[in-house]
């Protein structure tokens, strides 16, 4: 399988031979599998001694005979603490648990229920991977992901270029990307910030962005401009390339397909 590199003016310099995982079939099944496993939660809870720094010491006695017992008061078995007392007579205010005023929560969300990660078998992994690349070089794939733009959009997937994009600045990468992936594909690759409507915009989630496109350089280059997102081939990852779905719009350079080719090998090894 064969296609074209092509320049900033989206014109062919090249042909080059592509490696094999970018024909391989897609398993959407397993990628989300391998998604899931992958997904990350910012743990949250209260305090572990929230409600309870009080001076209450444990449950009221109920015996006959014992001093600051509660026995014959008609007071329920709860911790208390003392505000006042004279002699043996106490003013106590119920503290601690999830009934009293400042005691703590009934069943608070536990950092430990949010930090165990899903095991996945590192063959799988590995053909996940491999099935997310392969969908950034299928236009069905593409096409199934972006509702707005059909399969006649698409020029040739995958898109690889010359490595001298990655060193140009905002305004003309802007317009090399338009004129190598096609108007109506840019239009939807475009990353674009917009605000939430709904309550969601009161609740910390004001703004909601799409992915855009997804730059893969080599290990070797960095990008001058930061106005898409850029991941080095080596370091490159199933989330980078399939989250929201597989066949996300993805531009490689030369080098970067080289570096992809010398790390799949060392994975198969």
């Amino acid at each position: 399988m064969k296609t074209a590199i092509l320049d900033s003016e989206g014109k062919k310099i090249k042909d080059i031979e592509l490696p094999g995982f970018f024909s391989i079939p897609v398993r959407d099944d397993i990628i989300s599998k391998v998604l899931e496993a992958k997904k990350s939660k910012q743990p949250y809870s209260p305090s572990p001694v929230a409600g309870k720094q009080t001076a209450a010491s444990g449950k009221v006695v109920h015996r006959r005979h014992v001093w600051r017992s509660g026995y014959g008061r008609g007071i329920s078995r709860i911790p208390r603490k003392i505000m006042t007392r004279k002699g043996s007579q106490f003013n106590w205010v119920g503290a601690e648990i999830a009934s009293t005023r400042g005691g703590r929560r009934a069943h608070p969300p536990k950092i430990a229920s949010m930090t165990k990660e899903l095991k996945i078998n590192k063959k799988e992994e590995e053909k996940a991977f491999l099935s997310a690349l392969s969908a950034t070089a299928s236009k069905k794939q593409v096409a199934l992901r972006y509702g707005r733009i059909n399969e006649k959009d698409i020029k040739e997937l995958p898109i690889v270029v010359e490595s001298k994009i990655v060193s140009e600045k905002t305004k003309q990468l802007l317009n090399a990307t338009e004129k190598i992936i096609g108007e109506k594909l840019f239009q939807v690759a475009i990353s674009k910030k917009t605000v939430r409507s709904g309550k969601g915009k009161a609740r910390g989630r004001k703004y909601k962005s799409n992915a855009g496109i997804l730059v893969v350089t080599g290990k070797n280059e960095k990008m001058k401009s930061n106005v898409f997102d850029t991941k080095k081939a080596d370091n490159l990852g199933i989330v980078d390339l399939a989250e929201g779905g597989s066949g996300r719009i993805a531009v490689y350079t030369e080098q970067a397909i080289k570096d992809l080719e010398e790390k799949i090998s060392k994975i198969k090894k």
